[in-house]
């Protein structure tokens, strides 16, 4: 069984090239991330992106059969003066 992902917005899929990816525009200020029906990652909730590497970890995780942990850290998102 492969590893289905939800962005709410976008994603890359390059690492995991079996993985069914879908993304679409959503909410004001949204970036979240569901994997296997699971939210993992909102930046409504944290303030700001996750970083790739516990994203990409995440996804190995479901891969692997192994449960997701929920992303709590993030950087702030850009801001442009």
């Amino acid at each position: 069984m492969g590893v289905e992902i939800k962005v709410e917005y976008c994603v890359a899929k390059s690492e995991f090239p079996d993985a069914d990816v879908s993304g679409f525009v959503g909410r004001t200020g949204s970036f979240e991330i569901v994997i296997n029906g699971q939210l993992v990652f909102s930046k409504l909730e944290t303030g700001g992106f996750p970083y790739e590497d516990d994203i990409i970890n995440a996804v190995q995780a479901a891969n692997d059969g192994k449960p997701v942990q929920k992303i709590t850290k993030s950087r702030p998102p850009c801001v442009i003066l």
